[in-house]
């Protein structure tokens, strides 16, 4: 049994795509298999001056960590400070760097297993500490995330390839549409095999398909050469050979895609 706890730095992560993640599927990451969830925290941003005025925005945002909360997850605020600089400027901050390092390293004496969501480069000492302590650290997150991060953690993850962490918006779900890496992709003959995850008993489970790419809306070939660019997909069955294929190819770091 592998004790495990999940810490959310929500404001990198919203801030970098992440915007909408769904906390349930987040929370079922720490129950499969072997694994039992014990600490999930949200270190989320509160502007204290603008729920005292704005009352839309105290009921939305008190809304949304009701969400969090419900989800099993304990929320910890870190209220936003405004600052004038020399230049008479406002600025604002909200960091729960300091806050969640502390956590993490004090709860890790109880845990096995922390799953790290955050892109931010700051946090590699905390990893390298978690792992001394004798931590496996997976650390998600969604764009514009350090490669130092990514290195340093025992497995790193796209958010966008866990199966509804974050919804693919405006499809119909019974489209089958899916998210995943180009593992293979022949030049020449134009094809390859796309990875993606689907969510079992035991966890993430890859899985991967056959595509064409005259089934694909992108700009240049190119970007099936980059592991790291994500792509959606649907999951369709070939009529021609009855081969399970995928269609209507979209590259999400494609810059010339609407």
């Amino acid at each position: 049994m592998l004790k495990t706890g999940i810490y959310v730095d929500a404001e990198n992560i919203r801030l970098c795509g992440g915007y909408g993640m769904r906390y349930d599927v987040l929370a079922e990451l720490g129950h499969f298999g072997q694994n039992v969830l014990l600490r999930a925290n949200s270190y989320l941003a509160e502007d204290s001056a603008r729920t005292n005025e704005d009352r839309e925005y105290r009921q939305k945002l008190y809304r949304y960590h009701h969400i969090v909360r419900q989800c099993g997850f304990k929320v910890i605020k870190k209220y936003v400070k405004h600052f004038i600089d020399d230049e008479g400027i406002l600025t604002t901050k909200a960091n729960a760097d300091m806050d969640l390092a502390i956590d993490a390293l004090l709860q890790a004496r109880n845990l096995d297993r922390i799953i790290l969501l955050t892109g931010d480069g700051d946090f590699l000492r905390l990893v390298l500490a978690l792992q001394n302590m004798g931590c496996r650290v997976e650390v998600i997150a969604f764009n514009n995330v350090s490669q130092e991060l990514k290195e340093s953690a025992d497995n790193y993850l796209s958010g966008f390839l866990v199966p509804g962490l974050l919804p693919i918006q405006g499809h119909d779900p019974a489209e089958n549409r899916q998210r995943g890496i180009v593992i293979n992709y022949n030049s020449e003959r134009g094809f390859g095999f796309i990875r993606y995850f689907k969510l079992g008993p035991e966890g993430l489970m890859p899985e991967s398909v056959f595509f064409h790419h005259s089934k694909a809306e992108v700009s240049n070939d190119s970007l099936f050469h980059n592991p790291e660019n994500i792509f959606e997909f649907q999951i369709v069955t070939n009529p021609d050979n009855n081969r399970t294929e995928a269609w209507n190819i979209h590259c999400l770091d494609d810059p010339q895609t609407p």
